[in-house]
């Protein structure tokens, strides 16, 4: 029986361009639970689930109590952009040349559910699109593999011949941990060269750049 070939996605920052809007929610939410953050550090953080983003910017002597509520705060002020999202340069375009490759198209989302409906209308690609993952699949968020794991599970694609797609270092690390080769996006606000520091096995600027480099990139070794 032949292996299952496909490619995971990360969403956020990969094909939509939400990584600005989620660090000024969180930005905000932190303001108002008076904990003044820089945006630059937030910004580095997006891309982790929002209970190790907390902690990753707050540390472990913060009012853990409080972790939902400026999680609800966030949620509420990055809600409010919804109707305004963009998808990112090529994005439903590269899912269906994907596609069109025999490739199971599979977004590795950690939103929430309600978020994950909003993501999927903007990005307007779901006649090929296998499966979906939402943080209510996983029981830990990135860095760790979960999310990647429950896309793998429902999708039936064999690790061993899928690619990874996400824009910051968490998606790199999360896919490191099973062993599964990660293409890194710079469209998230993360540089190329920290991506390739992190694991990224290959760099394009956003999907379009990797929609025209598709039959040179590591894509092209899914066999």
């Amino acid at each position: 029986m032949t292996a299952k070939r496909g490619v995971l996605f990360d969403v956020d920052g990969t094909l939509v361009d939400t990584t600005y809007l989620h660090a000024v929610a969180w930005w905000e939410a932190l303001r108002q639970s008076d904990h003044d953050v820089p945006m630059a550090e937030i910004h580095r953080g997006i891309g982790m689930g929002s209970d190790k983003l907390v902690e990753h910017l707050l540390g472990d002597r913060r009012d853990k109590s409080k972790d939902d509520e400026l999680s609800t705060a966030h949620d509420v002020l990055y809600g409010a952009w919804w109707e305004r999202l963009r998808p990112l340069p090529g994005a439903a375009d590269l899912l269906r040349a994907c596609a069109g490759r025999g490739l199971a198209v599979v977004l590795a989302s950690s939103a929430k559910s309600e978020e994950l409906k909003q993501l999927r209308r903007v990005v307007d690609a779901d006649d090929v699109i296998t499966a979906a993952t939402s943080s209510s699949d996983a029981e830990q968020s990135k860095p760790e593999p979960d999310i990647l794991q429950a896309a793998l599970e429902q999708s039936g694609v064999d690790p061993q011949h899928s690619v990874y797609v996400g824009d910051a270092v968490w998606d790199v690390k999360a896919a490191a941990k099973l062993n599964i080769a990660c293409i890194g996006l710079a469209c998230g606000g993360t540089s190329a060269a920290e991506l390739r520091e992190a694991g990224a096995v290959e760099t394009y600027e956003n999907p379009a750049d990797l929609l025209a480099h598709l039959d040179q990139s590591y894509l092209s070794k899914l066999r």
